[in-house]
């Protein structure tokens, strides 16, 4: 009997230790699998780093053009200021209906470049905000797939 119960501690022993090593074996498939899903995230993050970063480029592009545009317009604006004042010195009608009406179009140019420049900046902000978010992103899928290595060297290695 004694032999008996000796045996079958022996193969429930046996079977343990199998099955704790198919569920270590299964537990490093499951790490490796994260461990390619935390480097494909890596990837992608690092891509939309790339785009985020080109936008942003263009965006501060466009910011400048835009304050460009401001500039001209308002030297537009002062030199038609000029032209009314000395038309309006002279006495010519027609010129002056003239140099009023560049004016209006200069004042909404300069309006339409203004809010040009409030939208660039708002796309700016946006932009920083969804960068630092990416490198935020590539932060913790490196932590991740540290510790995924990590943990697969400790499952191989049945600790």
């Amino acid at each position: 009997m004694r032999r008996y119960l000796l045996h079958l501690l022996t193969l429930a022993i046996l079977g343990l230790g199998t099955a704790s090593m198919g569920y270590a074996q299964g537990d490093v498939k499951e790490d490796r699998h994260d461990l390619r899903r935390d480097e494909r995230d890596l990837h992608n993050d690092h891509k939309d780093i790339r785009n985020d970063r080109k936008d942003l480029n263009q965006d501060h592009a466009d910011r400048r053009n835009d304050r460009r545009d401001i500039n001209k317009d308002q030297r537009d604006l002062r030199n038609d200021h000029r032209d009314l004042r000395n038309d309006v010195k002279n006495g010519d009608k027609s010129d002056v209906a003239k140099d009023r009406h560049d004016i209006r179009h200069d004042q909404k140019d300069l309006r339409h470049d203004k809010h040009d420049v409030r939208a660039d900046n708002r796309d700016i902000h946006k932009d920083e905000r969804d960068l630092h978010n990416d490198r935020t992103d590539v932060h913790n899928d490196k932590r991740d797939i540290r510790q995924d290595r990590h943990d697969i060297h400790r499952d191989s290695h049945g600790k």
